[in-house]
Formats: structure tokens, C-alpha cells, sequence
């Protein structure tokens, strides 16, 4: 069955109101086994907007669907030329104060895993090992028809190529990697096709609409199984492909706290709801573990 796109979740009053505390999270992490469920709020202080906060990118910007990349050769057009213009902006983003706390959190051996909601690949980039990219990852492209993969930068570089002198200026760039462009702006970008079958090349993310591949589910699912808490960082759990996990750590009894700053479709699950800047937040967590938050692991995202 096909996931419905969500792009919007309106708060019904009944979650329970956040609170400036970290507390709670120091107590849940030192005891260690805890798993991070990370969106796009945790990328927000590495410049890249987040969907559905203030100023977030659905007040302007409707992302591509799965439907509509298939079925039309001009959204197609579109989607590469944003794509393309932004991935020179996404690709030298780097990983921000919340993005090392996570990864020293999984040095000293306090999560059981992260699983990432984002395609930005700043979890990597800050040493996190072993992430699981729920919806994909920008660094890499796969063909429809052949199913070949390719790395991102070999495709960026073929467009450079076929595009000679194409530089919009774009209005913003978005979580999902692309930037704002208006048709004009778009004009006649030439799409390059797969090197092995000449067939239609995507980015190898999941498109609102597009299923999450069920073995990437079942992995998530056995993670939360063998987890003590569940720790949601920077995510409003509108989406059902996050949702799912904070419910099932609820119904089997393991504790789901989330650091974010508005509410959540899952606050209702929650033990708590840290109302904090990420980076603020997991920086005084790990001061208060005695956890060194490394600064220097900063290399630039998938780019």
C-alpha cells in the first residue's frame, strides 16, 4: 500500500506542554541503550531549513513527489535543476553542536543506534557510525529502470557539463536538497540519462508518496526492540515513516522523549518534550554526562 503524503499536522491541544528542562534526557542517556530518531530540526544551525518550524520550507515550497517524478518528463526538468543547484549549497554544509553531541553520545557507548529521518549525511560527517538513512541519502543516485547505482558528484558533474553557464540565483535551499526556482529560472536544463541503460536517474531518497523500502523498517523496528528509550531529536513526527517507531517504543513500555522545540505528532507518547535549540540542548546534556562534545569533527556533508 502506498504511503499518502503528509505534509502538514495541525497540534489538537492535547500534548502535554514542553519544557526547558534537559533533565530528563541526561537521566535516560547515562543509563545508556538509547536510540536516536533524528529530523530535520537537528540540521537547522548547519543552514539547512527544516519543513514545518518557523520559517520552514512548506510555507513555500511543495516537495517532489514520487508520482510526479515518474509520470512527467518536466517535473523531471524541474526537479534536477533544482536538485542540482542546491546540491553545491547542501553538499558544504557541516555538521553542527547537535550532530557531534549524538556522535560522542555513541562513543562513550550510550545509544544502541541512530536512525535519521534527514539526507544530509551530517550524522556520518560528525563520526556518528552505523546511522540508518530512513528516507535515503543525497550522495547517491539510482537508476529506475536498471537499478545501477552512482555516487552524486559523478552525476553533478555531467550536468556541470551538459548545463555550461547554468547559475540561478535561488530564492532558499530546502531539507530535501533542493533550491527555489522559478520555470524561468529553470528555462531548457538538459537531465542526463543512466550511463548503463540510458534510463531515468533519481536520487536515491524517498520521495514524498514512495514507500520506505520494508527491509529498512523491519531493521528500524528490530532497533527500537532492542532499545531502553527512544530519543527524538529535532523531528515534528508528522510523517508516519517516523511516527511509527516513537508508537511502537510507547505500546511496549520503553520511554520516548523528544527534543524539539514546537509540538509533535508523538508528544502524546512522550515522557517529555525538551523545548530547547538542539544544539543548545545536547551540548549542556553531555556537559552535565562529563561527555567532551568533539568540535572538530566538522567534515562537510555528502558533498
Amino acid at each position: 500500500m502506498r504511503m499518502r503524503p503528509t505534509l502538514s499536522w495541525t497540534p489538537t491541544g492535547e500534548s502535554p506542554p514542553g519544557t526547558t528542562d534537559p533533565g530528563p534526557v541526561v537521566d535516560v542517556l547515562g543509563r545508556g541503550g538509547v536510540l536516536v530518531l533524528s529530523g530535520a530540526g537537528i540540521s537547522t544551525e548547519s543552514g539547512i531549513p527544516d519543513y514545518r518550524g518557523e520559517g520552514g520550507s512548506l510555507s513555500r515550497h511543495t516537495p517532489m513527489t514520487y508520482q510526479d517524478f515518474v509520470a512527467d518528463a518536466q517535473a523531471r526538468r524541474r526537479y534536477w535543476a533544482r536538485s542540482h543547484l542546491g546540491w553545491r549549497t547542501f553538499g558544504r554544509a557541516r555538521p553542527n553542536a547537535g550532530h557531534r553531541a549524538v556522535a560522542a553520545f555513541g562513543r562513550h557507548g550510550l545509544l544502541s543506534g541512530v536512525i535519521t529521518q534527514n539526507v544530509d549525511g551530517l550524522h556520518q560527517a560528525a563520526g556518528s557510525e552505523g546511522v540508518v538513512e530512513l528516507h535515503g541519502g543525497l550522495d547517491r543516485v539510482v537508476c529506475l529502470s536498471c537499478r545501477a547505482f552512482s555516487p552524486r558528484r559523478e552525476l553533478a558533474r555531467r550536468l556541470e557539463e551538459a548545463n555550461e553557464g547554468f547559475a540561478p540565483v535561488a530564492a532558499a535551499i530546502n531539507p530535501d536538497g533542493d533550491a527555489d526556482l522559478t520555470d524561468e529560472q529553470v528555462g531548457d536544463f538538459r537531465v542526463v540519462p543512466c550511463t548503463v541503460c540510458g534510463g531515468i536517474l533519481k536520487p536515491d531518497v524517498v520521495f514524498f508518496g514512495e514507500n520506505v523500502p520494508p527491509e529498512r523498517v523491519e531493521h528500524c523496528r528490530e532497533l527500537v526492540r532492542r532499545s531502553a528509550a527512544v530519543l527524538v531529536l529535532g523531528s515534528s513526527l508528522t510523517v508516519m515513516s517516523g511516527l511509527r517507531f516513537v508508537r511502537q517504543a510507547a505500546e511496549a513500555g520503553q520511554p520516548v522523549l523528544i527534543v524539539n522545540r514546537d509540538p509533535t505528532r508523538g508528544d502524546r507518547h512522550a515522557v517529555t518534550r525538551i523545548a530547547l535549540p538542539l544544539g543548545t540542548a545536547l551540548t549542556t546534556v553531555a556537559g552535565r554526562l562529563g561527555i567532551p562534545v568533539d568540535d572538530t569533527a566538522d567534515q562537510a556533508g555528502p558533498g
